[in-house]
């Protein structure tokens, strides 16, 4: 399995966003973070900062968003929906798209369910719960 560490992360997308810029070619996996990063203009100044976002903190306290985690989430879960796993995750984003209207939308609300599955997880000590996962995005799909 594979495990970067947070600064890999970091890098990761800190220089996906330059190679993005500079018109360098991308890898499969750079292209769809590259798409999510030109979601997210918000972050475009600290992607463009390396040393910066190595050294910055993100503290719950400090009411500042990880736009590293964020986008490590949207493209966990771009993947996830590309090979079906968990089994039933693609349906059910691709039915929560249609209801919202949109990839993006849909795929902030998938991230409540994600985390809400990594969270207890973390607290139970048990792997983390596919199926439950896939029903939280299956009820915000079809909730009225």
């Amino acid at each position: 399995m594979f495990a970067p560490s947070q600064l890999d992360v970091r890098r990761f997308f800190c220089e996906t966003w330059r190679k993005q810029r500079s018109g360098e070619l991308l890898t499969p996996l750079e292209s769809i973070a590259a798409d999510w990063m030109q979601e997210h203009p918000e972050y475009h100044a600290e992607l463009a900062d390396l040393p910066a976002a190595l050294a910055a903190v993100y503290e719950v306290e400090g009411g500042r968003e990880n736009p590293f985690l964020h986008l490590s989430m949207h493209l966990s879960i771009s993947e996830q929906v590309g090979i079906d796993q968990p089994s039933g995750i693609r349906q059910a984003v691709e039915l929560l798209r249609a209801r919202r209207g949109s990839a993006h939308a849909a795929q902030h609300e998938v991230m409540e369910c994600l985390g809400r599955m990594m969270w207890e997880s973390q607290r139970s000590g048990r792997p983390p719960d596919g199926e439950a996962y896939v029903d939280c995005v299956r009820r915000r799909a079809t909730a009225g």
